[in-house]
């Protein structure tokens, strides 16, 4: 016999008991089932938070670190800028008068060195480099460009815009003739009185100009009067331009000292140095008429006329 035919109130209480387990089971099953969602979702919840918390922590810290960067960058900016010194200088040389190299003075060395001018080549190569100033055509340069043409001797014209705009015929000569075109600013300023914006103005102006009309990039600059500072050669160079002074000039840019072309000559001459970078003024009617007779007397002497593309410095 089954027991529940002894004990039928027991089997009933039994089953009862056991649906109550049963039910409280599954109850309490699902309960901890939803808590432990629940506390899955806390935590995820909790570690997003951790998670955006370390990104906004992240961010201000590089935000405050490119910060700092840009700060040390504008003070060292500034700092370079602060060093590069505005004082005006006229260039002058020390002539010696007997063939040798002239004195350019200490402070015109380092700046021309520094930016990697021209104003004197190598003293060991027997070169020197022709260069005439354009500020404006007095009746001469054809005259000069002949006796070039005929020496077979190259030469750079440093113009203004002036030159070009008065006397283009003569500058396209010079440039179909294989002479170099150097950038003497549109108005012949002096470059320490004026700030970068305006240099800009002066030098690329001109420099457009010549290109538009005769599709010529020039890059060399000689600057107005010779006077410079570190400030404007260092500028220049940021245009795409080499500055070139000179290691001979005379007083021959004056129309009323004319007529002394023995002087001229003497003085042309006597100061004809290894690696000269030679200065005349294409006005000087004194030039015109030695230039034949002082070329081919220079080369009777070994040198050799070279370009500025051919530049040998001195430090090599």
């Amino acid at each position: 016999y089954k027991i529940t035919h002894f004990f039928p109130i027991a089997y009933i209480n039994i089953m009862q008991i056991n649906n109550i387990v049963k039910k409280n089971f599954i109850k309490n099953y699902k309960m901890s089932k939803k808590m432990k969602a629940l506390l899955l979702k806390g935590k995820r919840d909790k570690m997003k938070k951790n998670s955006n918390f370390l990104i906004v922590i992240s961010s201000i810290l590089l935000v405050f670190i490119f910060s700092i960067s840009v700060i040390n960058s504008n003070n060292t900016t500034e700092t370079s800028a602060s060093s590069i010194s505005e004082k005006r200088i006229g260039w002058g040389i020390k002539r010696s008068n007997n063939n040798e190299q002239p004195d350019l003075g200490s402070i015109n060395k380092k700046i021309i060195d520094t930016y990697e001018g021209i104003a004197m080549g190598n003293k060991y190569s027997k070169y020197v480099y022709l260069t005439f100033d354009n500020g404006y055509e007095a009746g001469y340069t054809p005259k000069i460009l002949a006796v070039l043409k005929e020496n077979q001797v190259p030469a750079t014209f440093f113009i203004t815009a002036h030159y070009l705009n008065t006397a283009s015929d003569l500058v396209k000569q010079m440039i179909d003739e294989g002479h170099t075109i150097g950038n003497h600013t549109v108005n012949h300023k002096s470059m320490p009185d004026l700030t970068n914006e305006q240099i800009q103005k002066e030098v690329m102006d001109l420099h457009t100009a010549v290109y538009q009309k005769f599709n010529y990039e020039m890059k060399y600059i000689r600057p107005p009067k010779g006077e410079y500072s570190e400030r404007t050669v260092a500028y220049t160079n940021t245009l795409g331009y080499k500055t070139v002074m000179w290691s001979f000039a005379y007083d021959d840019w004056d129309e009323n000292k004319q007529g002394r072309e023995e002087y001229a000559k003497t003085k042309i001459l006597s100061n004809t140095h290894n690696g000269a970078v030679i200065l005349l003024h294409a006005n000087s009617k004194d030039n015109a008429n030695i230039l034949d007779e002082v070329i081919k007397e220079i080369q009777k002497q070994g040198y050799e006329f070279k370009t500025l593309d051919e530049f040998k410095r001195w430090s090599i």
